[in-house]
């Protein structure tokens, strides 16, 4: 993994101590940061990424771009559901309270904040991120994020995270384990106007979903296993979705297997 360990230019003891916590955890070098700026640390260490500590978070720094933990994108979601509009997403997957998910494909972390708004403290949320980079921005950030409502915080803190491909979480998984399973991996092929997700692209896994992973999928799963894709994407076909569900003319779909 080429990647450091660093704070911001302004040090404190705490946040030292979790840039070398992030440090030993990813088995990456802690840098010391003095007055040197993070493109010129990187390459002191041969570095092509940077897992920045400053302001009790973590933002990874890309040679393209910075990702930061921010509940901003779950925000409108959950205020359609609160008004009674609902949620493509959580429509497609059935969600209801005291359900258990498990999100394959982490990301941001916004359908899963979703998710576990939806299904309560009686329901659970599981998060596998690829990439342990950004399961550390957002695993963090889903276990310490603050400035936000009640609600939003309670959704995010139920959130439990991993770095781990998801074929290899699920061939640990017992049968029937879970109510619905989850991919969105449509940051890998996104759309151009798709700006939001950028600071993902250069740390993310551009693989494309297994027909393995899926047969996986279909066994951990006691409810559903639902695929987010675009709306001409030949992947629902490739891996066995025939179902369809979302918006006639949206350029998003999701594909659902009941189960």
């Amino acid at each position: 993994m080429q990647a450091i360990a660093t704070t911001g230019r302004k040090w404190n003891r705490p946040s030292e101590k979790l840039a070398r916590e992030m440090a030993e955890k990813l088995s990456i070098p802690y840098a010391e940061r003095g007055r040197t700026n993070i493109p010129e640390l990187c390459q002191s260490y041969n570095a092509k990424f940077a897992l920045v500590a400053k302001k009790g978070l973590l933002t990874l720094v890309t040679p393209e771009a910075e990702l930061f933990f921010h509940p901003n994108m779950a925000h409108l979601r959950m205020k359609n559901l609160r008004f009674g509009d609902g949620d493509r997403m959580a429509e497609a997957m059935g969600l209801e309270p005291g359900m258990d998910v498990l999100d394959c494909t982490l990301g941001f972390g916004a359908d899963a904040i979703v998710a576990s708004a939806v299904v309560g403290d009686s329901g659970s949320v599981t998060g596998l991120e690829s990439q342990p980079l950004i399961e550390a921005v957002v695993g963090y950030g889903l276990a310490n994020y603050e400035n936000d409502t009640e609600q939003i915080i309670a959704a995010m803190r139920r959130v439990k995270t991993h770095a781990i491909e998801a074929y290899d979480y699920l061939k640990a998984q017992p049968d029937n384990s879970v109510d619905v399973i989850y991919f969105d991996p449509m940051f890998r092929h996104p759309f151009a106007e798709s700006k939001n997700i950028a600071p993902l692209r250069p740390v993310a896994n551009k693989n494309p979903l297994t027909v393995e992973t899926i047969a996986e999928a279909k066994r951990v799963a006691r409810q559903r296993v639902v695929l987010k894709e675009s709306s001409k994407s030949l992947e629902f076909a490739r891996l066995g979705f025939l179902e369809r569900a979302g918006g006639r003319y949206s350029k998003v779909q999701y594909g659902v297997i009941r189960l």
